[in-house]
């Protein structure tokens, strides 16, 4: 008898996924017949462009079972920064470079906070975002800056495109190609892994878990200013609420993915990133307002976990063992 065909691990939930996209994306075909088209499909990967970065550097501070609730205030802060030196006429790889370390700066505050100090990362997290969100009133009292935006060549970051499509997308791409050899092809990645699964063993076992819970929200607050350096060049100004609307998205991308497909990975992010951009993208044109979709899209998210997490699975398994009556096997006639 020939070996039956041995199928990859997860790959009935990555079918099942790509069921719910063509399912998601022929309902709104059906009430919008422009949702794909070909300019609303650039928009789709050029919005998943902004979501993914911020989702990318949440998904390691997942990975190792903490929470980080700053980066939205960190995007306000890095945007102002860069905004600022923009304005002042500074070299536009100058300001990103400088938005960049103030955002690792946020983020080192918050891993030695955690990681050294044992502080709680959910209140933490919250204190250096509020403050970082306040700090960024302070280069203009609150008002937007534009000046020097058309000369600085950031708004090209947002008109460049590579076959039709943003080239933004293909950065994504190629930082999530980079993310996912780091995660599953190196030990540094498995030491991510292990840091969050078993922190007491992974440090027995000669893991720094400390400096990879560090680590983590380092490239957390990096990874949320490269998504608003997208969003800058989409607006061509700064504002202090810039960035201030990642937090959902960014967090749904994470758990809507690991849901789906059984797993925080950086693969899963980038699914439930799609799913949820496009969602985003599909209410938009059909006109919903962004506080019904924001609902929509957090329930979506609530019946996601409740309807693929292991636990949740097991206790239906349960239920129905317990209300179903066992078949009785029959007696054998002699």
């Amino acid at each position: 008898m020939p070996d039956r065909l041995t199928l990859p691990a997860g790959f009935g939930r990555f079918v099942a996924f790509l069921i719910l996209v063509a399912v998601v994306a022929g309902a709104f075909a059906l009430i919008e017949p422009r949702f794909l088209s070909s300019q609303n499909l650039s928009a789709v990967t050029r919005h998943m462009a902004t979501n993914g970065l911020a989702a990318l550097g949440l998904t390691l501070v997942v990975i190792v079972r903490k929470f980080d609730l700053s980066f939205a205030g960190t995007a306000c802060f890095a945007a102002m920064t860069i905004g600022f030196l923009i304005a002042n006429g500074y070299d536009l790889w100058v300001c990103i470079l400088v938005g960049l370390a103030a955002g690792a700066a946020i983020g080192a505050i918050n891993g030695i906070a955690i990681s050294v100090f044992g502080l709680p990362d959910i209140v933490t997290t919250i204190a250096t975002g509020s403050i970082a969100g306040g700090l960024a009133f302070l280069y203009s009292k609150g008002r937007t800056i534009f000046q020097n935006f058309m000369q600085s060549g950031i708004i090209d970051l947002n008109d460049a495109r590579i076959l039709g499509y943003s080239v933004s997308f293909f950065f994504l791409i190629a930082i999530y190609a980079v993310a996912w050899f780091l995660m599953h092809r190196t030990r540094y990645g498995a030491s991510f892994q292990a840091t969050g699964e078993n922190p007491v063993s992974a440090y027995f076992s000669g893991v720094p878990t400390k400096l990879y819970t560090f680590l983590a929200f380092v490239i957390c607050g990096m990874t949320s200013v490269l998504a608003v350096v997208l969003i800058l060049a989409e607006s061509g100004t700064a504002d202090t609420n810039e960035g201030a609307n990642l937090l959902m998205p960014a967090y749904a991308g994470v758990f809507l993915g690991a849901a789906l497909l059984g797993g925080t990975s950086v693969l899963a992010t980038l699914a439930g990133t799609f799913l949820i951009t496009m969602l985003l993208d599909g209410f938009s044109l059909i006109g919903v307002p962004y506080y019904y979709s924001d609902g929509v899209v957090s329930a979506i998210l609530l019946a996601g976990v409740v309807l693929f997490d292991q636990r949740v699975r097991m206790l239906f398994h349960d239920l129905s063992t317990f209300l179903l009556p066992a078949s009785e096997p029959r007696e054998k006639r002699p």
